[in-house]
């Protein structure tokens, strides 16, 4: 296999794992984070959201809840209320190894939302505070457009503390 082939299949396993990280990661954070959870909430329930890599690349679907929360659906074939893509590997490599933030990646074309606006807006914020939350800081602050003044040390680690045990959990159960 060539240097180049070589690049791309590392790629392709991290966006893979990191789309399996940022998926249970999103669901925890509703769960642990009031912001998210507020956001969370103006959804109706049972709206699904979707990030997918394209064309046939690594995937997560959640749907909403009763209570505002969020739960990962596992082989979804329909079509969710929000698809949020990455157009390509390379562009979901970019925003998921924190080189991009994900409104830059929509600013640079690299990201479509097919759905509504509204929503779209709605769920990147909720994906901007939960890197603000279990990222360090100084990683957060180039993956999100704005890093939050109002989340202190003491919020940010207990919080990343249950974010990162409730996924660890979700990958432990999983089958």
């Amino acid at each position: 296999m060539n240097k180049q082939k070589v690049l791309t299949e590392l790629q392709r396993a991290y966006v893979a794992t990191m789309m399996e990280v940022v998926g249970r990661g999103l669901v925890s954070t509703s769960f642990v984070d009031e912001e998210v959870h507020k956001e969370i909430s103006g959804l109706p329930v049972g709206f699904h959201f979707q990030m997918i890599v394209l064309p046939n690349g690594s995937r997560f679907t959640a749907k909403v809840i009763a209570g505002g929360r969020l739960e990962l659906v596992p082989d979804f074939n329909g079509k969710p209320d929000l698809s949020v893509k990455f157009k390509h590997l390379s562009h979901a490599f970019l925003v998921l190894s924190f080189q991009e933030g994900t409104a830059r990646a929509f600013a640079n074309d690299r990201m479509v939302a097919d759905g509504e606006v509204s929503h779209a807006i709605r769920m990147v914020r909720c994906l901007d505070r939960m890197e603000a939350i279990i990222l360090p800081k100084v990683v957060a602050k180039m993956a999100v457009k704005r890093y939050p003044e109002n989340l202190s040390l003491n919020e940010k680690v207990n919080k990343a503390a249950r974010i990162y045990g409730l996924v660890a959990k979700n990958f432990l159960n999983r089958s």
